[in-house]
């Protein structure tokens, strides 16, 4: 079996390269935003997933890495992936996902433990591209009210 790329699969070409990050984390109540400073490295695996190697600092101290995959699903018509760091347990499954009409961003649906409270909760991880050597991820997470709450911003800057 073989799988021809679609447009969606080259959308996901604006994210391959060596990547330095800096990423803004709000720990919630009276503590102030904590910054942390990383590398990342994206792939394609085939010519329709790519990989995504990230090694940085973690809030509070220590240093984790993580892994994320993207592709598209083209019988669901939706882009799918999953996340792993060494600092959690928990597999994160990207279930659908879907680009806005100008093709700068990416949002995708995932669940995840509610860190503010117990149970789950939805999550979003939403990439927007800038520009060729820069691109946004807003990870926010729906919270009891249904608002959505930002709590990371990560800044890519392309290395050359």
């Amino acid at each position: 079996m073989h799988a021809d790329p679609q447009v969606e699969h080259r959308w996901l070409e604006n994210l391959l390269g060596d990547w330095t990050m800096e990423t803004e984390v709000d720990m919630g109540g009276d503590t102030p935003m904590d910054k942390t400073f990383g590398t990342e490295r994206v792939r394609l695996l085939g010519d329709v997933w790519v990989l995504c190697e990230m090694e940085g600092g973690m809030p509070g101290g220590g240093t984790a890495q993580s892994q994320m995959t993207i592709g598209y699903d083209q019988q669901k018509k939706s882009f799918v992936g999953t996340f792993i760091s060494s600092c959690m347990t928990n597999l994160w499954v990207y279930t659908s996902g879907e680009l806005d009409d100008a093709g700068k961003v990416l949002t995708l649906n995932t669940t995840g433990q509610n860190f503010a409270e117990e149970g789950m909760a939805p999550y979003q991880d939403i990439i927007e591209i800038v520009d060729k050597d820069h691109r946004i991820l807003h990870a926010r997470m729906l919270d009891e009210n249904e608002v959505w709450q930002e709590f990371m911003t990560t800044r890519y800057t392309r290395r050359k």
